[in-house]
């Protein structure tokens, strides 16, 4: 399994161990570590998409040579007011609600950058990918200011219902922009053509036969102001029972 670089990535890393022996003809045999590798990844897959079936939220680091950033995600129809206190709380990054492209195009969703005519969206390198997967910010029109837990958790549902539908919604009516939540519209080859966590979210929902719709927050540290470390978001897994995965773990059994 290759990074979005072309670099190899490690079982450090998240993928596998890629120190294979050989046979007499030079092609790579099997280790015992390459399988146990093999199987903690699908088996973290596996309980990522049970979880996100049964509601629950799972932690997705992408990779140390991208964002390098761990996200809480969540399917769209579990983010409940509480949910969205929890990202707040524990995470602290950007509530985001990430679409598979053919939903948002479905909504005439664009993708920002080539909908807004300003200098300030040319000419940027992000450094860690070609470009950014947001979209509009919007509200559902039956919230207030939109910023509320409570307001926040029903633009969500609805973005997550209306993305099991998306032909019989018309957007417009039902939601507003600008808007407190920031909608994310995935590659439209999904892991083949970009790793971000949209694109790693919404093919765990695929999996679990769930709409496209997912909700990304960054899990963000309080002492050095920079995103948790895997280490520190592994513990916070292990301390509330949650499932945490690698990116490469999704892309080996997804990708």
């Amino acid at each position: 399994m290759t990074s979005r670089r072309g670099e190899t990535r490690t079982a450090a890393d998240g993928g596998t161990d890629t120190t294979a022996s050989t046979d007499a003809d030079g092609r790579a045999e099997p280790t015992e570590t390459n399988a146990r590798a093999s199987t903690a990844a699908q088996r973290s897959v596996e309980d990522a998409i049970e979880a996100l079936r049964a509601g629950e939220p799972v932690l997705v680091h992408d990779a140390a040579d991208r964002e390098g950033e761990t996200d809480i995600i969540y399917h769209a129809d579990a983010v409940t007011p509480e949910a969205v206190a929890r990202m707040r709380n524990d995470a602290g990054g950007l509530i985001c609600a990430a679409l598979g492209y053919e939903v948002a195009e479905a909504f005439d969703l664009p993708f920002y950058t080539e909908e807004i005519d300003h200098a300030a969206t040319r000419d940027h390198d992000l450094g860690y990918d070609e470009r950014s997967s947001f979209s509009l910010t919007v509200n559902h029109r039956d919230t207030y200011t939109g910023i509320t837990d409570n307001d926040r958790s029903k633009t969500i549902q609805a973005l997550g219902e209306a993305a099991s539908t998306p032909s019989a919604v018309d957007f417009a009516d039902e939601f507003r922009t600008p808007g407190h939540v920031h909608v994310l519209k995935a590659a439209p080859d999904l892991l083949a053509q970009r790793e971000g966590h949209t694109e790693l979210g919404v093919a765990l929902a695929e999996a679990a036969d769930l709409s496209p719709a997912v909700v990304v927050c960054e899990m963000l540290d309080d002492d050095t102001g920079n995103a948790r470390t895997p280490a520190d978001a592994r513990s916070y897994a292990d301390r509330h029972d949650v499932t945490y995965l690698e990116g490469g773990h999704v892309l080996e059994q997804l990708g």
